[in-house]
């Protein structure tokens, strides 16, 4: 007997389900900045949206021993939920994609490089804990995005098939990871262009989840 893999929709969490990449930036200022590390959307975007804190410190704190980057971006974390508690909104037709996605059965996975404790913030902020079968955090993987492990882990929790789902990403990284482990990935454009999104390697781009041409490609996919 062969096994079939069935479908399943994955998201990012940051800057995909909720508009929070001002509020990193800010709070990435806020604690790098004295470090010599200032930051306006453009470099945000292309050198710490959707990275792991790990290859952030890394690359801006290389004087520090491990220990001292994971504090100071340990630190910028906690400035970002301060400012972040009572902030998240969800994008515009989430709510109804996820009553959609549970009617017709199909199961959700959040797949991110954020920490736990701000994946868990924001998930319960929305209010949506619950729609998840998985929570994938990149950082507790042998390799985060851009790699394919998080996606692939995404789908293994819930037996999906990767040509048969679909994931939403706001970041290069994130498009990177989710194409590599072979899932056709929709840019969701709060952050980056529809043409860096296409480069980075997703199949159409969203303004949010309302977007007719988007909801027009998930209704074949649910259909089918």
């Amino acid at each position: 007997m062969i096994e079939t893999l069935g479908k399943a929709l994955l998201f990012d969490i940051d800057g995909t389900l909720a508009n929070t990449d001002p509020l990193h930036l800010k709070a990435f200022n806020q604690v790098l900045g004295p470090r010599g590390h200032i930051f306006d959307h453009a470099r945000f975007s292309k050198e710490l949206q959707g990275f792991a804190n790990l290859s952030i410190g890394e690359r801006f704190l290389p004087d520090e021993t491990v220990e001292r980057r994971a504090a100071i971006l340990g630190e910028k974390e906690e400035v970002f939920r301060t400012l972040v508690a009572g902030q998240i909104e969800p994008l515009p037709g989430l709510m109804a994609l996820l009553d959609r996605a549970d009617a017709a059965g199909i199961p959700m996975v959040a797949v991110t490089n954020a920490p736990r404790l701000n994946a868990e913030l924001l998930l319960s902020g929305l209010g949506i804990t619950h729609r998840f079968k998985a929570l994938v955090i990149g950082d507790e993987l042998p390799h985060g995005k851009p790699h394919p492990l998080p996606y692939q882990e995404g789908l293994r929790f819930v037996g999906a098939s990767a040509a048969a789902s679909i994931a939403f990403e706001d970041s290069r990284s994130g498009v990177q990871s989710a194409a590599a482990a072979g899932i056709p990935t929709i840019g969701i454009r709060t952050s980056l262009s529809d043409a860096d999104l296409v480069a980075a390697g997703a199949v159409a781009s969203a303004s949010a989840f309302d977007d007719p041409a988007l909801l027009a490609r998930l209704a074949a996919v649910m259909a089918s």
